[in-house]
């Protein structure tokens, strides 16, 4: 069975940084290209950002390039997303994926970025 559960949000002020953890199971983490979304309330699942399978590979889209950061650390089923210079647009729910369109996404958790 596959399974994300995703850690490590929170509260924030604007300025601030965060780092997301979503720890992986039930598929081979190693050979399997990863990836972070985010959705706002009221809006659309939005792409943040993508790592290859053995991390060569990292895309982001512009509203994110500079400032969030994905990792991955195989020996551990482990895939990070360092978040800087966070902005109050960057509130949302953010999980990780392990497929392009990312339906399979563990439960998220909560980023709010707020004075």
């Amino acid at each position: 069975e596959v399974r994300l559960v995703e850690s490590g949000g929170g509260v924030v002020q604007p300025g601030g940084s965060l780092k997301l953890s979503c720890a992986a199971s039930g598929f081979d983490f190693r050979d399997t290209g990863m990836r972070w979304f985010r959705q706002a309330f009221g809006k659309k699942l939005e792409w943040v950002s993508s790592i290859s399978a053995g991390g060569g590979y990292l895309g982001y889209p512009d509203s994110v390039k500079g400032r969030f950061t994905i990792s991955r650390d195989d020996a551990k089923n482990m895939l990070y997303l360092q978040m800087d210079n966070l902005r109050t647009e960057d509130t949302a729910m953010y999980y990780c994926a392990k497929d392009v369109a990312g339906s399979e996404r563990g439960q998220g958790t909560q980023v709010t970025v707020s004075l």
